[in-house]
């Protein structure tokens, strides 16, 4: 039997009070029987019916979006793959509740911070990554929630919990928080906000000073289709395999390759080429440059072109030439150099060969020299008349700025300005900023202005440390600067070794590692007669050959480039002296003593200064691997029309501006050449075949090793505002070459002078390049 009571008999359950009644912090109220329903902070997703959208429909607004706003190139595959999304997800609301807009904003933004390149690829996995990302947070064809990944944008803020349950409150929220949209261009990095916090502390140059190690530096490659440089995303490692050596050269080629494609000499004019048949004797002179690949000779007997491609020796000893399409015998007892004597050229070189293909039935050197057809060795050889260096190209042109004042306003076409080449920012991102941040911490000198500037770099040579003398050089230079007015010291002190004058970890000479760090100690103490210096100065130090770990195996040999800092456990007692230092100043300073490798770049507010720092005998290892090349006055004068052409042809891309010398270093006088001293033509040359090349090893790898997998840490390109090239084998000097300040302090030590220390001081601020300072000891 049902003992269930009627419902009217039933007790009565005292009503549940509304979800939204706020109890009352008041005794006389008690709390309510049911607690409050939380808030539904997760709506349901509204239904969205898809459509199809046409790509050409959606291209207006992508190009206005994509083109315009953030300067990217939208391919067609993916305009297609947006198109699909946002038909999918966006449905017919997609233009006038303006859907789409948001959601191709947050694609840009999304793949700026990527670092996607300049061009959007369909198939490209960040893209579908952001895609599948973003689908995760739509609702109702909009972007709500926080997005995993995404860049910054009003629809994508990163609320917590209390802050959802405070918007629904009326109030507002207590922290918003929002990604730095520019973070793949460095901005995040360098701190770089439109009202610092801290204004004091970044009231220093030296704040914006930073070194920047080879093995830190991003890794980029050419990418040929795209026209782009990439990062290498894959694991560095230095044992690689045997395929990354190919690659090393293949992306030399390409970067100098593109670059000559740049030059006005090899670029193609519409309306001379409509005239030639008119005007063909006025425009002879005015004809653009072309190259031709290696396997293109083929059956080509007897014509003349002009070759781009590696010098290299083939296992019979003769020279040959190497581009991405194949090899061919190379013949230079003909040949001369284009300006006369102008520049080094050695095998591992990529130079520029003007001359005629003659056919053989067999190749040289059958057997030993490769396969023959296109991808081996070509039959028969290339007779070069005239060879010269590929011009290099000025770092405004290759960052796309018409002035030094750099600036939106005067960007000019072309140009890899939105590429972070050293991880500090880019010229389109940051640049900018930084020159009215540059212009504000250093003001212009005038010239009644005679008081020692803050923004100086000193650079010391090579500082031999078992030599008693280099400390007392060392300890009077010092001593210079330490007694110059407070606030006046320079922002960094550059000294490179060889630390020792014999590869010490070896066993060459006397002693051992015990005496290795023997001589850092001795160093040590003398730095450590100048605090002031330590506390307001950044000293950076610069291995050679003979310096630990690597001189232990190579005996003083050349070491694989880029080499590693000097291990930290002989530079213990340097960095005790400047914490010591940094400790007196009651923790109001900030010295520091960086170990960085060889080579190593120094970046001074962002991209607008920068300044390598290379240590190595290349002069010497230039005469000694060098091609010997026939003299320009021993030819005959009676020479055929089409040489003369050619000559006329190779002349033009060479030809360089004059470059400038600092006449105040001491000048030796060749007797040969009264005109042109022996130690000025000696720094041109030097410097003209290192910045052409673009690379600061370009020789076979058994006479400079490299390490395949941080080649690019040896690119000079875009070319630096500054290089410091410690070479004791070459005279000391101070060129400017295509805009780039080229540096060589030798030795500290004078060879053959007692009493007197050499060093260069460099001025940042007025760019200006003093001359090679030298000071009884």
């Amino acid at each position: 039997m049902d003992k269930t009571p009627a419902p009217i008999f039933r007790k009565k359950q005292p009503p549940i009070p509304s979800s939204s009644a706020i109890p009352s912090s008041s005794p006389a109220f008690g709390t309510p029987v049911h607690p409050l329903k939380p808030f539904a902070v997760n709506a349901p997703k509204a239904a969205i019916l898809p459509i199809i959208l046409p790509p050409p429909t959606l291209r207006p607004l992508a190009f206005r979006t994509f083109t315009k706003k953030h300067s990217l190139t939208l391919t067609s595959s993916a305009l297609q793959e947006l198109a699909a999304f946002i038909g999918r997800h966006c449905g017919s609301g997609w233009r006038e509740e303006g859907l789409a807009e948001r959601v191709l904003e947050e694609v840009a933004r999304s793949w700026k911070n990527s670092n996607g390149g300049v061009i959007v690829e369909g198939s490209s996995k960040e893209l579908q990554s952001i895609l599948k990302t973003l689908e995760g947070n739509m609702s109702g064809g909009r972007i709500t929630g926080p997005g995993r990944g995404l860049p910054r944008g009003d629809s994508m803020l990163d609320l917590k919990d209390d802050d959802v349950l405070n918007t629904r409150l009326g109030l507002r929220p207590n922290v918003l928080t929002r990604e730095n949209s520019n973070r793949s261009f460095g901005m995040s990095g360098l701190d770089v906000q439109e009202e610092p916090e801290d204004e004091e502390n970044r009231s220093d140059p030296r704040a914006w000073l930073k070194v920047v190690n080879a093995y830190e530096q991003p890794r980029l490659c050419y990418n040929v289709d795209k026209k782009h440089f990439e990062k290498d995303t894959s694991a560095p490692s230095l044992l690689p395999p045997a395929s990354h050596k190919t690659t090393v050269f293949r992306n030399r080629y390409n970067v100098i390759h593109q670059r000559l494609l740049r030059n006005e000499s090899f670029q193609t004019s519409a309306v001379s080429s409509s005239r030639k048949r008119n005007l063909q004797r006025s425009l002879s002179n005015q004809q653009s440059l072309k190259l031709t690949p290696i396997a293109n000779l083929l059956g080509r007997h007897g014509s003349n072109h002009m070759l781009l491609g590696l010098l290299v020796l083939l296992p019979t000893g003769d020279l040959a030439i190497s581009d991405l399409t194949g090899t061919i015998a190379l013949d230079l007892a003909q040949a001369v150099s284009i300006p006369e004597d102008s520049a080094w050229f050695c095998p591992g070189m990529i130079v520029l060969v003007d001359g005629v293909y003659e056919e053989e039935e067999e190749s040289v050197g059958k057997g030993l020299s490769g396969s023959s057809g296109v991808g081996g060795t070509l039959g028969g050889r290339f007779q070069g008349f005239f060879i010269g260096q590929p011009p290099c190209e000025k770092r405004k042109a290759t960052l796309g700025i018409s002035s030094p004042d750099g600036g939106h306003e005067q960007v000019i076409g072309g140009g890899f300005g939105w590429i972070d080449f050293l991880g500090v920012g880019s010229e389109r991102a940051v640049g900018n900023k930084m020159r009215k941040l540059e212009r504000r911490l250093l003001p212009r000198r005038t010239l009644e202005d005679n008081a020692p500037s803050r923004c100086r770099i000193v650079i010391l040579g090579e500082l031999n440390l078992d030599q008693p003398r280099a400390l007392q050089a060392l300890r009077k230079i010092l001593s210079i600067y330490a007694s110059e007015p407070e606030g006046s010291s320079p922002l960094s002190f550059i000294l490179t070794g060889n630390f020792t004058q014999y590869a010490v970890m070896a066993r060459g000479g006397s002693g051992g590692s015990i005496e290795y760090k023997e001589y850092f100690d001795a160093l040590a103490s003398a730095l450590s007669d100048f605090p002031t210096l330590l506390q307001s100065s950044t000293f950076v130090f610069v291995p050679g050959d003979n310096d630990g770990w690597v001189s232990s195996f190579t005996a003083g040999a050349s070491v694989p480039l880029p080499r590693k800092p000097v291990p930290d456990m002989f530079t213990s007692r340097i960095r005790r002296a400047f914490a010591t230092a940094n400790a007196e100043a009651g923790g109001q300073s900030d010295g520091t003593a960086i170990w960085t490798s060889n080579p190593s770049r120094l970046s001074l507010f962002g991209p607008n200064h920068e300044l390598v720092v290379f240590r190595d005998d290349v002069s010497a290892r230039l005469r000694r691997t060098s091609v010997h090349l026939k003299p320009k006055n021993s030819r005959p004068e009676a020479s055929d029309e089409p040489s003369t052409q050619q000559s006329d042809r190779l002349e033009e891309p060479s030809a360089t501006d004059a470059m400038d010398v600092d006449t105040a270093a001491p000048i030796d006088t060749d007797p040969s050449s009264p005109s042109i001293p022996y130690d000025i033509h000696t720094a041109q040359k030097l410097v003209k075949t290192i910045l052409d090349q673009g690379y600061l090893a370009p020789f076979r790898q058994p006479i400079r090793p490299v390490h395949w997998d941080y080649a690019s840490a040896l690119h000079l390109y875009p070319l630096p505002t500054a290089m410091v090239l410690v070479d004791t084998t070459a005279p000391t000097f101070c060129v400017t070459y295509e805009g780039c300040h080229v540096m060589n302090p030798g030795s500290v030590l004078v060879p053959g002078r007692k009493g007197v220390g050499r060093w260069i001081e460099y001025e940042i601020g007025g760019a200006d390049l003093k001359a090679v300072d030298e000071e009884g000891i």
